[in-house]
């Protein structure tokens, strides 16, 4: 079923795709906090399953050192990631 929009919904889809790296950049900023504030336990995994979906989107993204990164836990890196605008 083909779905049409209106051009206000169009307008607003194609804005979202063309500030989605800004975007996902500031949600990564956000997770940083919120790791940090999680510590270690179920909430921390599921953030930085998080992590490494936003980071699997970005256009240079390596598969291996995203894995690195999230199995290494390390969020000094992270934080520095996502104030680079990775």
């Amino acid at each position: 079923m083909a779905k049409h929009y209106s051009k206000h919904q169009q307008s607003l889809i194609r804005n979202f795709y063309k500030n989605r790296d800004a975007i996902d950049a500031q949600r990564l900023q956000e997770i940083v906090t919120d790791i940090y504030l999680a510590g270690q336990g179920n909430k921390a995994d599921r953030l930085w399953k998080r992590v490494a979906d936003i980071l699997g989107r970005a256009p240079n993204a390596d598969p291996k050192q995203i894995a690195g990164l999230v199995e290494a836990r390390d969020l000094e890196t992270l934080a520095q990631i996502a104030g680079s605008r990775f």
